[in-house]
């Protein structure tokens, strides 16, 4: 698997999502988290976020998209962890240029 390769992959979709929020649509990552793929959760000291896997009770609030845009960003941008990607990636596995080999 290209780490570099799913890393640019996540970001574009981040893109996209802030694109459809300003369009007034819902993100595909809220849209996921809301069906219970994924959460993104705040942490307990109220610093940061978790991103926890599926399948979870959607929670009662989710992280406003604007809220876990950056500091998803700057994970993505950072980390050096496959599953932190993959994780995400599934999020978006309708997108045409989603690979199997990420799930």
């Amino acid at each position: 698997m290209n780490t570099d390769e799913l890393r640019r992959f996540v970001l574009d979709r981040l893109d996209e999502d802030e694109k459809r929020l300003a369009r007034e649509e819902l993100p595909l990552l809220d849209e996921a988290e809301s069906r219970g793929r994924l959460r993104v959760a705040r942490s307990d000291d109220g610093t940061g976020l978790l991103l926890l896997p599926g399948p979870v009770q959607p929670p009662a609030d989710l992280v406003p998209f604007p809220e876990k845009l950056p500091l998803l960003r700057t994970e993505v941008e950072q980390t050096g962890d496959d599953a932190t990607l993959r994780l995400l990636a599934n999020a978006f596995d309708t997108h045409h240029d989603w690979q199997e080999e990420w799930r």
